[in-house]
């Protein structure tokens, strides 16, 4: 028993290497699913935009194997999906990459707190739209840069309150299977 607590508090690197892994995974095949629907449907990329699928895996992996496996994967995550779907589109791709390193590490950061599953979620989330934001206005008002604009600090995040709620509802519901799955 203590040896799985403790393998549990601090996995080790070949796991959080798995953990990343599969992460990416996850963050260029989920999506997926979601532009699929979209396509079908005729919504197009929208729900992407809206139900936020890259952030789950991203997320979950910080919560669950550390801050490591999260900013791996949240780096990687959204190249691997450029690379592989062309999508996110390449003026998006850095802000995704350095949210999505936020997501991870911040949620990794917050893995072992004494606090509500849904707490980290939120702070995880904060965290990352704050490294989003920065990235942006460094862009914009330092580098010049004219492809992106400030406004889409604002629109990212109402566009995507559908995905944050079901961040909310599904992070904690897993983080609660997984952490119970051996009772």
């Amino acid at each position: 028993m203590t040896e799985q607590a403790i393998s549990r508090s601090n996995p080790s690197i070949k796991a959080q290497t798995i953990a990343a892994a599969a992460a990416v995974v996850g963050a260029v095949a989920v999506p997926q699913i979601f532009h699929l629907i979209g396509a079908a449907s005729g919504l197009g990329t929208s729900l992407g935009e809206t139900f936020l699928p890259m952030h789950l895996p991203i997320l979950l992996v910080g919560l669950l194997a550390g801050s490591f496996a999260g900013a791996v994967s949240g780096l990687l995550g959204p190249l691997a999906s450029f690379l592989m779907t062309g999508m996110p589109g390449s003026a998006m791709l850095p802000f995704m990459m350095l949210e999505l390193f936020g997501y991870g590490l911040f949620a990794g950061l917050l893995r072992n707190a004494k606090m509500p599953s849904i707490a980290k979620v939120l702070l995880a989330q904060l965290g990352g739209r704050a490294v989003r934001a920065a990235a942006v206005l460094i862009s914009v008002y330092a580098l010049g840069n004219t492809a992106v604009g400030v406004a889409s600090i604002w629109k990212t995040v109402v566009t995507g309150l559908f995905g944050l709620a079901l961040q909310w509802t599904l992070i904690p519901l897993i983080i609660y299977r997984v952490e119970h799955r051996a009772e």
